[in-house]
């Protein structure tokens, strides 16, 4: 006969299963509280960087016309310096946005393996070069190149606004200034936008060419439809870029407190970032203040379409994930 089997007896009503801890490891917990402290850090710099903008900027609603170039309020003195900031920044992007989408289409889909790599690798050491740099050279190489070709758009084209001209004969001009910008910004968008990219799921690349589509239509309903949010994500940090460049405009530029669309006269408006670099050293009390006033606008402004473009950003990635 065989021996009785016993059954070990049920669990009382409402009594829990216990089951042993996970010890965390040191290294992760040392890793994980050194990530919070980093994040505390960058928070507590934002916070202090605004506060110090508030306070420090806060006199200039109430300064006299002598601090603020003959303006009768800070809005007056503030608008034509956002506007020169907003206009190279859209050149910027208008140039930087369609070249940066088509190297990292070639870089992604179209060049060889060996090629591709060599290009990208070329576009990611833009980042690493100087703005000093990229304003010399534009002030220096890329402006008086430019010149016959802002005469040429004043002499044909002066009937739209854009070209009215005269054109500068230095080539020291807005359009030259958002060219410069554009190839800043270039390192940013050509990368977000090759990442994305490459995670498009294969299965849909290949069902678009199994029914007989080119590799451009391909691109057009698989890639484009799945990578949009992270395009405009990388858009919008090219634009953070754009926005808050300041010796490389500051170099190029021979700008003026004004608002003008002239593209090629050498009367170009400034930026808020070139003016507070060539304004600063000969400010004196209130004049200082009102810096830091326009300096927090452009604070504003930059953080806001950062912003928003980490939350495009965290948006696509909780799409890849579902």
């Amino acid at each position: 006969m065989s021996a009785p089997t016993t059954t070990p007896p049920a669990p009382a009503p409402g009594a829990r299963h216990s089951s042993p801890r996970k010890k965390r490891r040191l290294g992760d917990v040392l890793f994980g509280g050194a990530t919070r402290v980093a994040a505390g850090t960058i928070l507590v710099a934002l916070a202090g960087v605004a506060i110090f903008l508030t306070v420090e900027g806060f006199p200039a609603l109430s300064a006299d016309a002598s601090h603020l170039a003959g303006e009768s309020t800070f809005v007056a003195y503030a608008w034509p310096l956002l506007f020169g900031t907003l206009l190279a920044a859209l050149i910027a992007l208008l140039i930087a946005t369609p070249l940066a989408i088509g190297v990292a289409l070639s870089i992604s889909h179209y060049a060889p393996r060996r090629i591709a790599h060599f290009v990208g690798y070329v576009i990611d050491l833009l980042a690493a070069v100087p703005s000093v740099v990229y304003g010399l050279w534009g002030a220096n190489v890329l402006g008086p190149a430019m010149v016959p070709v802002y005469r040429w758009l004043s002499e044909h084209l002066g009937f739209i606004p854009l070209f009215a001209g005269p054109a500068s004969g230095g080539g020291r001009t807005m359009l030259t200034a958002g060219m410069v910008l554009a190839i800043m910004a270039l390192p940013i968008i050509t990368a977000i936008c090759r990442e994305i990219f490459a995670q498009t799921p294969r299965l849909h690349e290949e069902a678009a060419l199994a029914l007989g589509a080119t590799r451009w239509e391909m691109i057009k309903m698989a890639v484009f439809p799945y990578s949009r949010s992270g395009i405009v994500s990388a858009v919008m940090l090219g634009l953070g870029r754009a926005l808050g460049e300041t010796m490389a405009v500051a170099l190029v530029l021979s700008a003026f407190r004004i608002v003008s669309f002239d593209l090629v006269s050498g009367t170009a408006p400034s930026t808020i970032a070139a003016n507070i670099a060539l304004s600063f050293p000969e400010a004196t009390g209130v004049g200082v203040n009102v810096l830091i006033a326009t300096g927090l606008v452009l604070f504003l402004i930059t953080f806001a379409v950062n912003f928003t473009a980490r939350l495009i950003v965290a948006r696509s990635e909780k799409g890849l994930v579902r």
